[in-house]
């Protein structure tokens, strides 16, 4: 069963589909490349959700296969420095990222819960759910405290529209100036990276 085996590749810190804390009143922060992507307060937290949106010139089971590849997500993830599947049940997976940042804010890791879903119109959504107390912590980072949110492939004809949205608790201490860059850079560069493998030959 591939289902979503590994795919580690949601990581991306966080993202999901969240009912009463999730916010809706989402401004466009960046809009190039074909990549857009819009942030939202989301209440009782200082960190902004994320949301990207691109169409990929390549059918949905290639991005999926790209995406189900999770130790070789860490190279279209941003920031991601090793990443690996802990564990495969069904439509469920567990996977372990170490994400790199910049100085002064001590590396991350993250634990996610990844339940992926197929829709009766050939689309394909995984829920991601941080899981900060799965794994031991490891020394020299910062868990991830809190991760929710989603990736959703629709097929579109011979293209797929990815729809990458998440909000994240990132533990200990993070400069404002590094979560706002933070909240742009991993969406877009991680969809514009993602694309780029998808639509090679």
């Amino acid at each position: 069963m591939r289902s979503f085996k590994r795919i580690a590749l949601l990581c991306g810190l966080g993202v999901v589909l969240a009912p009463a804390a999730w916010a809706e009143a989402w401004e466009v922060a960046k809009d190039e490349q074909g990549i857009k992507i819009s942030l939202s307060e989301v209440a009782g937290s200082k960190y902004k959700a994320y949301k990207g949106v691109t169409v990929i010139k390549a059918p949905l089971a290639k991005v999926r296969a790209l995406q189900e590849d999770v130790a070789g997500a860490c190279a279209w993830v941003h920031e991601c420095k090793s990443q690996k599947l802990l564990k495969h049940e069904g439509d469920q997976s567990w996977t372990y990222t170490q994400f790199n940042t910049p100085w002064p804010v001590t590396p991350r890791d993250s634990v996610l819960h990844v339940t992926t879903v197929e829709g009766a119109d050939g689309s394909l959504t995984r829920t991601l759910e941080g899981q900060p107390k799965y794994l031991p912590e490891e020394k020299g980072f910062v868990r991830v405290a809190q991760v929710q949110g989603f990736w959703k492939l629709v097929p579109k004809g011979d293209t797929t529209e990815v729809t990458y949205q998440v909000h994240t608790e990132p533990g200990g201490s993070v400069p404002s100036f590094v979560a706002n860059k933070f909240v742009v850079d991993a969406p877009f560069n991680t969809l514009q990276a993602l694309r780029e493998r998808a639509e090679k030959p």
